[in-house]
């Protein structure tokens, strides 16, 4: 095949000091296409965590036999997407028996370590890198950021909590080093704004590692400065470098990169006005302390993401769910990073009262085999698992190569517990969505996993090229049921 008439996998729009990451163009190599084969795009790594555990009965497919066709309550929002879902039963995580009452505390720790705590230095950090971090250390040098962590909350915490564990295990599930927690990022205008920047540096390597496949078996929000945010458009610094760019690509790929600006173009649009309803929000308030104003009005509508002081007002939990999740396929899409993680909501859990339930997620979670808890626990899930099948859907619906965005990733969603009612580490809700560059076989439900989670996790790492002395937390092998 010809190749001298590839541009650059790493071509930027540039402007005024500010670059832009592009999709993956007809017209484009990810970089020296293989010898005796054509080059693919890379996989990537996003995991999406839920806490608080579901109500198994309502959670998993009744038969594999009828699945996908008939789903589960929990599941019915991802029909559109389901064709590209492996549900999987059975998956048993740490056990957390030695830490007592402080289910909470392992659910989010032990979700992407696969392993407990160090009970005997509970008191501290003490666990294992997660698995995004591994994966970050092998994926970083091909891309501009290693890895990016998206929250909804802050999540510093300090002291000790029920059974001497350390808080900062109820709110962390990103672990760099065992004795290394890492913070999240919760304001999308400062992930849109790394995304930008993080273009000015080169990617220490290009493509990424190799995979071989025969070894793969079968807080409150600080004040916002809206003189020169995002109001005076990164975007226009860099289109003259677009015009300059149609003219070395294919009629299709102008198309193509129309859309994607287009697509940038709307999601700067949407963070700027939060940021100038932030503002005239953090206005009003310090006026209405001050003094009283001269005349009557209404008070300005405010939108803070995240949430204020207690971070559960979920009527915007959404809307934040959702644009961190494009912020996602913006990084993936560009290549600017390929391992993410978005944990919208700490185990205590969110207070939906948009949805009309009068308790708290994690209170609906102690459901004691109540209907009318349950209902309202079911209700939290599907509000979850929507947000999960949005993401997945804007994946779906961005060309890569000879298929989608979506057939070039493995996201794993779920949750450290199984039964939020008696905490159990077994049965753990457990979702890997995308087919991993032909590597993952979707469309299906495995009602019993032959392994752990720990074997997920390491056959998860097994798919991007990823090499591990052992498997990962409680591991012993590579799961064989994803393929």
């Amino acid at each position: 095949m010809r190749t001298n008439w590839l541009i650059d996998r790493r071509t930027c729009l540039k402007g005024l000091g500010v670059a832009l990451g592009l999709p993956l163009l007809e017209t484009m190599g990810w970089a020296d296409p293989p010898r005796g084969g054509a080059a693919k795009p890379p996989v990537r790594l996003a995991f999406m965590y839920q806490c608080n555990g579901v109500h198994l009965p309502d959670f998993f497919p009744k038969e594999a036999a009828v699945f996908p066709t008939v789903l589960s309550d929990n599941l019915e929002p991802l029909r559109a997407v389901i064709d590209y879902c492996l549900v999987l039963g059975g998956n048993t995580g740490a056990d957390h028996g030695a830490v007592g009452n402080a289910a909470h505390a392992i659910e989010l720790s032990s979700w992407l370590t696969g392993q407990l705590l160090n009970t005997d230095n509970r008191a501290n950090i003490d666990i294992a890198p997660s698995i995004d971090q591994i994966a970050a250390q092998h994926l970083g040098p091909y891309t501009a950021l290693p890895s990016l962590e998206l929250g909804f909350r802050d999540n510093a915490a300090s002291g000790t909590g029920q059974d001497g564990v350390n808080n900062r295990y109820y709110t962390t599930g990103n672990f760099r080093t065992a004795t290394q927690p890492l913070p999240v990022e919760t304001s999308p205008a400062n992930v849109y704004k790394r995304l930008f920047s993080s273009r000015q540096s080169r990617p220490l390597k290009h493509g990424g590692p190799a995979v071989d496949a025969s070894k793969i078996a079968a807080g409150a929000v600080a004040a916002v400065d809206d003189g020169d945010s995002l109001d005076r458009s990164m975007l226009d610094k860099v289109l003259e470098s677009a015009k300059d760019l149609r003219a070395q690509i294919s009629v299709g790929d102008q198309r193509q990169l129309d859309d994607y600006l287009e697509t940038v173009h709307a999601l700067q649009a949407r963070i700027v006005a939060i940021e100038r309803q932030q503002a005239e929000a953090a206005r009003a308030k310090a006026d209405k302390g001050a003094s009283a104003t001269a005349y009557k009005r209404s008070e300005p509508i405010t939108i803070t993401i995240p949430p204020g002081e207690d971070h559960r007002d979920a009527d915007h939990w959404a809307d934040h769910t959702r644009m961190m999740g494009d912020l996602m396929v913006l990084a993936f899409q560009t290549d600017t990073t390929r391992v993410c993680t978005l944990i919208p909501s700490h185990p205590t859990g969110m207070n939906f009262t948009n949805l009309g339930l009068k308790s708290d997620h994690h209170g609906f979670s102690h459901h004691e085999n109540r209907a009318e808890k349950i209902a309202g626990y079911n209700q939290c899930a599907r509000y979850y698992i929507t947000q999960f099948a949005y993401i997945l859907g804007r994946m779906k619906g961005l060309r890569e190569g000879a298929g989608n965005l979506l057939d070039n990733v493995i996201m794993m969603y779920g949750s450290g517990l199984g039964d939020g009612f008696s905490h159990t580490n077994t049965d753990l809700p457990t979702i890997l969505a995308g087919r991993g560059g032909g590597t993952v076989r979707t469309g299906r439900y495995v009602p019993k996993i032959s392994g752990n989670h720990g074997d997920l996790l390491t056959a998860i790492l097994a798919r991007v090229g990823v090499p591990l002395k052992k498997p990962i937390g409680i591991g012993t092998r590579v799961l064989p049921d994803l393929a």
